[in-house]
């Protein structure tokens, strides 16, 4: 894995509401990202349209050129449903399905694609539990709906459940702000673990998050990215003033 995400000239539309202006960026190969900024100024659209969750909303549109791992995204024969198995995403609020096990969580994704042996199925569901710092607690009740599970360990079920598929990239859009701190910790401890074999990229309002799990961080503003690079570059030593104000609370 050497070629993270290159994103060049992203543009993004709700209807006739353009929301994201023209992105250059450069995230690179198993780090994590962090993508900050005020609410409503495009973070999440462009995770979204990273694995091309954008496009499934009514209305919506994309412009530009998206390379994972040197792959277009956007490509002519590209299938949006293999893109998102490459690419993984975790949202803001834990969202196991309600009426499926731990297990059957887990293994959605691999059985969409096709996979029907229960015991390559077994050892998936372990290998991606075990990489969510989950196995250990619910190992012994696999078959007890996801849902009884507490908020923190929800949302971990949800990154189990990413990760079974084995993706390149795991895009998290606020996958802590539902969550207590002890919670948000154990998450913060496993993206630091993740990014040694993904590529991380964080949607977060929180700025010292941030700067605990990140290498880089992109500030958007109104649908543009003000300023991207290192992460303590950008929290110390910011270029725009625009990012300084954002950065020490003069709004947002």
């Amino acid at each position: 894995m050497a070629d993270g995400i290159l994103v060049k000239e992203l543009r993004a539309w709700f209807g006739h509401t353009q929301v994201l202006r023209g992105i250059d960026v450069t995230m690179a190969p198993r780090e994590v990202t962090a993508i900050i900024g005020p609410s409503g100024c495009g973070k999440s659209t462009f995770v979204r349209c990273i694995n091309r969750m954008h496009e499934v909303v009514p209305g919506a549109g994309v412009e530009g050129c998206i390379l994972v791992e040197g792959h277009d995204v956007y490509g002519e024969h590209v299938d949006p449903v293999q893109v998102r198995r490459r690419i993984g995403m975790v949202f803001q609020r834990p969202n196991p399905f309600p009426t499926m096990t731990i297990f059957d969580n887990v293994a959605a994704g691999l059985r969409l694609a096709g996979v029907r042996d229960r015991a390559r199925l077994s050892e998936a569901v372990e290998r991606a539990l075990e990489q969510a710092a989950l196995f250990d607690e619910v190992k012994d009740f696999l078959d007890r709906p996801g849902s009884g599970l507490s908020g923190g360990q929800q949302q971990r079920l949800c990154i189990a459940r990413a990760l079974a598929v084995q993706p390149e990239v795991l895009l998290m859009d606020e996958p802590c702000s539902a969550l207590d701190p002890i919670a948000t910790a154990r998450i913060e401890e496993l993206i630091l673990e993740l990014k040694r074999d993904l590529t991380v990229v964080i949607v977060t309002h929180n700025m010292q998050q941030a700067a605990r799990v990140s290498e880089s961080t992109g500030f958007f503003l109104l649908g543009e990215l003000v300023e991207f690079g290192q992460t303590k570059t950008v929290f110390t030593n910011p270029r725009d003033k625009r990012t300084e104000d954002y950065i020490t609370g003069r709004f947002g």
